[in-house]
């Protein structure tokens, strides 16, 4: 019999439990649930977590609202990790309470380079340079 082939990126299960973490740490952020000074003068979004193959370690990435203050909310986080993934083990229901790990979001500042590099005099040159052409119906179907 064959091996199935190996997908590359993460599991649907992975991406589940991920999600029920992701939506569990921001319900505590958001209801203020971790007594921190810090935490408690930011507003602290979390757009991603993803977990490890065998979902023992769960990496959340946060950012605070505005972008400012990420070392100190990354430092609270991380002084409350026992805490945190105490509650994550009672609100979501895996084998393993995962550890978690606490890491600034960079999508916001690679979206922005992108957006910068896309705008740029040197790629608007080149853009202008290109005829435009437009894909006929039935062209690139194959």
């Amino acid at each position: 019999m064959a091996k199935p082939a190996k997908t590359s990126g993460p599991s649907q299960r992975q991406l589940r439990i991920a999600e029920l973490i992701r939506h569990a740490l921001a319900e505590m952020l958001a209801r203020g649930d971790i007594h921190d000074e810090v935490l408690a003068k930011h507003v602290v979004t979390v757009p991603e977590v993803r977990l490890s193959t065998d979902l023992k370690l769960a990496t959340c990435y946060i950012m605070p609202l505005g972008g400012g203050d990420v070392k100190p909310v990354l430092k609270a986080l991380t002084d409350h990790k026992r805490y945190i993934r105490g509650e994550i083990a009672h609100r979501v229901n895996a084998k393993y309470a995962p550890d978690v790990r606490f890491l600034a979001d960079q999508s916001f500042a690679e979206a922005e380079r992108v957006d910068a590099l896309l705008y740029s005099d040197k790629v608007r040159q080149d853009i202008l340079k290109q005829p435009l052409r437009i894909q006929e119906e039935g062209e690139g179907d194959e």
